[in-house]
Parts: C-alpha cells; sequence; structure tokens
C-alpha cells in the first residue's frame, strides 16, 4: 500500500517479535498510544510509567504498542526474544511490542512514516530519540505528539480527553 493510500492508522501492519503479523484494523474505535522504544536508554524507565497507563486505561480502550529502534545510540542491541524478556522482566511490561523497527531514515516503518507526515515535529518528521510518543484517536487520526522528555504520566489528561471518561 502506497503512502498515500493510508487515510488512517488502520490501514497499516506492523511484525510482533515472532514475526506474525499485528494488523492495526484490530484496534478500531481505541485509543493508541505509539512509542519508539530502547532497553538501554536513559528514558527506558518510563516503560514501567507506560505499563502503569496500561493497566490503568486498558479496559477503557487504551492500547499502547511499543517500538523497539535501534537507531540512536545503539541503544537496543537485543533480539527480539532477549528484548521481550527483558521488558517483562525489568519492567513489568506486559502490553503490545512489535519487532524492532527503523524511525527514520530509507527502511522507516510505514506506521511511523504515517504518523510523522501527520504530526511532522521539529525536525521536518524525523523522530529525535527515543521514546518519541504518539497518541492516536478512536477513528485512527494521530492527535499529538510528544518528545522523549515527556513522562508517560503527563499526557493522562489527552488521554481521558481521547478516551471520553
Amino acid at each position: 500500500m502506497t503512502m498515500s493510500a493510508v487515510r488512517s492508522i488502520y490501514d497499516l501492519s506492523v511484525e510482533s517479535p515472532s514475526g506474525e503479523l499485528i494488523h492495526f484494523e484490530q484496534f478500531k474505535d481505541k485509543v493508541i498510544l505509539v512509542v519508539n522504544t530502547a532497553t538501554e536508554c536513559g528514558f527506558t524507565p518510563q516503560l514501567k510509567q507506560l505499563q502503569d497507563l496500561h493497566e490503568k486505561y486498558e479496559h477503557a480502550g487504551l492500547v499502547i504498542i511499543g517500538f523497539p529502534c535501534n537507531q540512536f545510540g545503539s541503544q537496543e542491541p537485543r533480539s527480539n526474544d532477549e528484548m521481550i524478556d527483558y521488558c517483562e522482566l525489568k519492567h513489568g511490561v506486559t502490553f503490545l511490542l512489535t519487532s524492532k523497527v527503523d524511525v527514520n531514515g530509507p527502511h522507516t516503518d510505514p506506521v511511523f512514516k504515517y504518523i510523522r507526515k501527520e504530526l511532522p515535529g521539529f525536525l521536518g518528521g524525523r523522530i529525535k530519540w527515543n521514546f518519541t510518543k504518539f497518541l492516536i484517536t478512536r477513528s485512527g487520526k494521530p492527535f499529538k505528539r510528544y518528545g522523549s522528555t515527556t513522562k508517560p504520566a503527563t499526557i493522562d489528561s489527552d488521554i481521558l480527553e481521547l478516551l471520553e471518561i
């Protein structure tokens, strides 16, 4: 599918760490928080904060999806399996994680091509660092972009607004 044919995030898919396709259409009518993650970054403690949001709002329709990325300081050197184990054991992560992706450059994952185009940020669309976050509405449209330094707990009010609770 060409990027011009993408009308919402629901038109896209990504690979799970085991190589199965995750179709975003399964998240229709859910609020989605997309985050590029890394296990050896100074922002890695945000994994626990993301897990807290997951536990707090999953029942209300929030889906958190972590996209591991090794493009920033090689801070995600683990294999997909090692990364999953690390996130579960060290940070209690039970929210959805994908296989490793590129978020910038010629091999940018289509999900990031789409959300970067819709919410370009300060670097002309490029992702600056790990733990950039994108909040997606229930209709599959990118709503707001947050930088790496934005702690997940501080976007609580935006999540509540989109969940309408």
